[in-house]
């Protein structure tokens, strides 16, 4: 890993830090946008709760209300919506997949212009959260801005994606829950050492720093914890150079989807209630819905794992994936060819998806458990979802950078014996 790194500061690699600094500076300019409230409108962030997740993922935007308030998450809500629709619901966006890369670029064209389209209905019903007895034009305005928001965000994770290093988009979810972070740190040190009660105050505030470390720990070996099955191919030895050649399933193979989908999900009948001004709707909203309350919270975690193994059978079809290995003359050893393959991949899904699940809701549920529990302030809270973020991304951009320096090494190294 250090030797790797090392060569960061290599003289030849001056193109990788290069890159690197882009993304920084590209990220700066993503958290001076937050900062930036949106002009004009008298804001009112007191009944956002049930948002905690989009306000996480913008880097506490929603919460201030700033231009970039909605982030990235009408994009992701597009890019999820247009996968569903491709996966054979419609013939024309199915095709779309299977054409290859000129295919995957005109998704990428649609999956835009519906995120933008999202952004502008979802902007126009937060501001009836925002605003409180507002006019039309008012309204308007605030979603045209947020609109206009999203779309600069998204050109900037292009431009990290482009010219940076990682995915920009899932950097930008990343760097927007970083910088929450010390501010948190800072809130619970001035309420408990400046404000408690000495020495206990003191070893609260190393419970929570532990409890949060131990967190991080349980989501790293979360991500890197997979099912390795073992494949065999006709007329092949089982290995390729001492590396058996196997397929992968890891544990949580929906990532953080499921928490979005689920967040959404509750949010709506929640925006419905501020829209609609219904005593008696928005009293079962707040009764049944809300997932601060048992029956609400019950759902949400239901929800979560529902939505987990719905998206990790929309990845990994087991019945492509039985096909493509019996088309590439590939089969799981002791296992037969097409049904049988096919049975025996749904039976490993189905039960590393359980432990997978279970964990997401667990790491979705706590920082619910914990504002239940503690009577600190709302904005200190262990957010299990936000770290599942952190460290999938942070994991997945590491690996792209080392591989970019290793395949650089092993190409000088090439030339170098010629």
């Amino acid at each position: 890993m250090f030797a790797n790194l090392k060569q960061l500061f290599n003289p030849k690699n001056k193109d990788i830090r290069k890159r690197i600094l882009f993304t920084f500076a590209a990220l700066f300019v993503f958290k001076i946008g937050t900062t930036i409230v949106v002009p004009g409108v008298d804001l009112d962030t007191s009944n956002l709760k049930f948002l905690e997740v989009i306000n996480a993922m913008s880097g506490g935007a929603f919460e201030q209300a700033s231009i970039f308030a909605l982030g990235v998450m009408p994009y992701i809500t597009a890019s999820i919506v247009i996968q569903l629709l491709s996966m054979d619901i419609i013939p024309y966006l199915s095709e779309l997949r299977k054409q290859g890369g000129v295919g995957q670029n005109k998704l990428h064209q649609i999956t835009r212009v519906v995120g933008i389209i999202l952004a502008f209905v979802q902007g126009y019903l937060y501001s009836y959260t925002y605003i409180k007895s507002g006019t039309p034009v008012q309204y308007l305005l605030y979603s045209l801005v947020l609109t206009a928001g999203t779309a600069l965000v998204m050109w900037i994770g292009d431009q990290i994606t482009k010219k940076g290093i990682g995915n920009g988009t899932s950097m930008i979810i990343m760097a927007g829950i970083i910088t929450t972070l010390p501010n948190m740190f800072g809130s619970l040190w001035n309420e408990l050492i400046n404000h408690g009660q000495g020495f206990i105050s003191i070893l609260v505030f190393a419970l929570f720093v532990i409890v949060f470390l131990g967190i991080i720990v349980g989501v790293v070996f979360e991500e890197c914890a997979e099912r390795r099955v073992p494949i065999q191919y006709a007329n092949k030895s089982t290995s390729v150079l001492g590396k058996q050649t196997y397929i992968p399933f890891k544990l949580n193979g929906a990532g953080v989807i499921p928490v979005i989908f689920a967040s959404a999900l509750l949010s709506i009948p929640q925006i419905l209630a501020q829209f609609i001004n219904n005593s008696n709707f928005s009293l079962f909203v707040t009764n049944y819905l809300n997932y601060s309350k048992p029956i609400g919270f019950a759902l949400y975690m239901l929800l979560i794992i529902g939505f987990a193994y719905l998206y990790t059978y929309m990845q990994l079809r087991p019945e492509e994936l039985a096909d493509n290995l019996n088309k590439n003359g590939g089969y799981i050893p002791g296992v037969r060819p097409g049904k049988d393959t096919e049975k025996y991949i749904k039976m490993i899904l189905n039960r590393i998806t359980i432990v997978g699940a279970v964990f997401l809701a667990f790491l979705a549920g706590l920082p619910i458990i914990f504002e239940a529990l503690s009577t600190l302030k709302t904005s200190i809270s262990i957010s299990g979802t936000g770290l599942l973020i952190v460290v999938g991304v942070a994991l997945e951009t590491y690996k792209q950078l080392e591989s970019q320096l290793v395949s650089r090494t092993y190409s000088r190294g090439r030339r170098g014996r010629r």
